[in-house]
């Protein structure tokens, strides 16, 4: 074998793809391309698993090559390349440092199969899927991939087209690393006149010492790589590593870049991050620069992919639901979670995942892979702090179906590139989504409740989390207050689990209250009366507290909007329960929570007793200790982050 050099395809008489023509089959999609480097690189290493292993390890590095490698990189790297007007590649790696971005998995079956794409083979084809052949189809069902065209993008980060491709496989029964280089430039005239060729603009290095240029293999694989600091396989161990010659950054610095692909990773991958029945997540990822990791956000606590989390959990589950079209087809599975959330500050990846106004009102579409495919937006909430999260799964029959649908990043469903019934199907699925999240989350007013023309108010994420369960809440409308004799009564609880602002004409009618029977206790203190709580007047009890069941939510009260504490006083003993409401505002400087004069405040309705009655007195008297939830009830102010702060003394004390 002679030392590795360049080998420059040129057209054959029959004709050949240029490399512009593979390069823009991407098109000019919406994503960045880091955003589609880490989406279709953790594709190819999912489908590339070993189904025996346990996970897979996905690894992105951000490097400069060392001192003690860089000539190696230089020496053998630019034997016999194009010049640089036909590839500037050389520019590259004269530059006085050399860096890389290197995208390396293991748990994977490497590129395995020929090398060559004229081989003839029933064993894979993998590495001339990826070093040689364009629109190979996938051959693993229910893979993420389609046609293959989403490597483009690893010559499009790369500023001089290049990358570096270091895999062990097994092949024929044993054990092979090989190491080779690929290009994708321009297409090119070269040569003397008279004699001049074409080129395709495509180059390959390697061994070409034959008739077509092949990779490095074995030994020499290993020893190549060893000369240009690439980390060595162990010996049953298999996997790629694909370098990415001088990457272009989008004008982020390393450590920028680096947080920014570590957030794209949760954003655009989280379904595998989540554990599966045996406690393992399918993929494990790191992402580092410069011998430095960075933490990849955990989707179970980064605000607000933990609602997706939830929805994936809720459509494994038996929460899910299944849609259909025309009650035959199955189409997929469906899981929906909803809440109170303000916006959340708004990151470079969260805006490129979509969501551009800080909310989350969208169902992440993906196919039986479970691979992000887009998050969908759905119906708009009336307030801008009523947040829902959904996850839809396609059936595994319906695959290929929306595997047509995409395009070649894979980022979307397009029904109009399909013929029907396809085109159906995929239509027939944004109607259902729409609907099973009208029904759940309550967008749109039933019977005698109508939804608010007034937003409940932008929510700070300054302001979260508060104490005491608090959220943010923001317009409602006439409430009584505490102390009336006549508050509204408790109609049933709306479906939704999340702000709804609510207005309703109807007269709050007579006798829906009921009130507690009074009595003086330890000096005029209001109770109700009861043999054992005068048994309990002034006894001597464990110092008592409250207990607050879960995170406060909107509900609606006769047609208003009211924030709900629910809580439990777990100490037996006779206890006055009062509760301090207020706001906080987010500014530019901070939260204050001070309002601005003449404004309108919170203020709390009532207590709701376990029956479901409402007590609408500024404080009441509870016997704890039986582990009955109670239910404090507030009247939010407008554009505000509503704080319930419950506090609990022993009567007579």
């Amino acid at each position: 074998m002679t030392s590795p050099a360049w080998f420059s395809q040129s057209f054959p008489p029959e004709g050949a793809s240029t490399a512009e023509g593979i390069r823009n089959q991407l098109g000019k999609p919406e994503l960045d391309h880091l955003t589609i480097l880490v989406r279709e690189s953790a594709q190819n290493s999912w489908d590339a698993r070993v189904e025996d292993e346990a996970q897979v390890h996905y690894r992105i590095n951000l490097q400069t090559v060392s001192a003690a490698h860089a000539p190696a990189w230089r020496e053998h790297l630019l034997r016999k390349a194009p010049a640089k007007q036909y590839l500037p590649l050389r520019e590259s790696l004269q530059k006085p440092t050399i860096r890389v971005l290197s995208i390396s998995d293991r748990g994977t079956k490497g590129l395995g199969g020929p090398t060559r794409a004229d081989t003839v083979t029933d064993q894979g084809r993998d590495f001339v899927a990826f070093l040689r052949n364009i629109g190979e189809p996938r051959d693993q069902a229910f893979g993420g991939g389609t046609y293959g065209f989403g490597k483009g993008i690893l010559y499009l980060v790369s500023n001089p087209g290049t990358i570096l491709v270091h895999t062990r496989c097994r092949y024929e029964g044993r054990y092979q690393t090989r190491l080779m280089a690929a290009s994708l430039w321009k297409s090119f005239d070269a040569g003397e006149e008279g004699s001049a060729r074409r080129f395709t603009g495509r180059h390959w290095w390697g061994d070409i010492s034959g008739e077509v240029v092949e990779p490095l293999i074995g030994d020499a694989a290993d020893s190549m790589a060893a000369k240009l600091g690439l980390p060595p396989f162990d010996p049953t161990e298999t996997g790629t590593t694909v370098v990415v010659i001088d990457p272009n950054l989008e004008g982020l610095g390393a450590a920028d870049a680096a947080d920014y692909i570590a957030e794209t990773i949760a954003w655009q991958l989280w379904p595998k991050m989540l554990p599966g029945s045996d406690g393992i997540a399918p993929m494990r990822f790191t992402v580092a620069y410069d011998g430095i990791e960075v933490s990849v956000p955990d989707p179970m606590k980064h605000r607000p992919l933990r609602m997706f989390a939830r929805a994936y959990a809720e459509m494994a589950g038996s929460g899910g639901e299944d849609l259909h079209w025309r009650r035959t087809k199955l189409l997929g599975r469906f899981g929906l979670d909803h809440t109170m959330a303000p916006r959340f500050e708004l990151s470079r990846a969260a805006e490129m995942a979509g969501f551009g106004e800080g909310r989350v009102h969208h169902v992440c579409l993906m196919r039986p892979a479970e691979l992000v495919v887009c998050y969908w937006p759905g119906p708009d909430t009336p307030s801008e702090v009523v947040a829902y999260a959904g996850t839809f799964r396609a059936d595994e029959s319906m695959d290929e179906t929306y595997a047509a649908a995409e395009p070649p990043t894979h980022d979307s469903w397009n029904p109009q590139s399909l013929e029907h019934p396809d085109s159906s199907h995929v239509k027939t699925t944004f109607t259902r989504l729409r609907e099973r999240i009208q029904a759940a989350v309550v967008l749109h007013g039933k019977g005698d409740v109508e939804v608010a023309d007034v937003s409940l108010g932008a929510a700070s994420d300054k302001l979260a989390p508060l104490v005491g369960g608090a959220w943010g809440i923001g317009s409602a409308t006439d409430y009584a207050r505490p102390g009336d004799t006549k508050a509204p009564p408790r109609r049933r609880r709306s479906t939704v689990a999340a702000d709804e602002d609510f207005r309703s004409e109807e007269p709050v009618p007579p006798d829906s209250v009921t009130e507690p029977e009074e009595m003086e206790v330890g000096g005029g203190e209001i109770g109700i009366r009861t043999d054992e709580m005068a048994a309990h007047r002034k006894p001597k009890v464990r110092r008592p507290r409250v207990d607050y069941v879960g995170d406060a939510y909107l509900d609606e009260y006769w047609g208003n909007a009211v924030v709900v504490q629910e809580f439990r006083l777990p100490i037996p003993s006779v206890q006055r329960i009062s509760a301090t409401i207020a706001v906080a505002l987010a500014t530019d400087s901070g939260v204050e929570t001070e309002p601005p004069a003449g404004a309108e405040m919170p203020g709390l309705v009532g207590w709701e007793d376990p029956t479901g009655q409402l007590h609408s007195t500024p404080t009441f008297v509870i016997e704890g200790g039986d582990g009955s939830v109670w239910k404090a009830i507030a009247k939010p102010a407008p554009d505000t982050m509503t704080e319930i702060h419950l506090s609990v003394k022993v009567v007579g004390s």
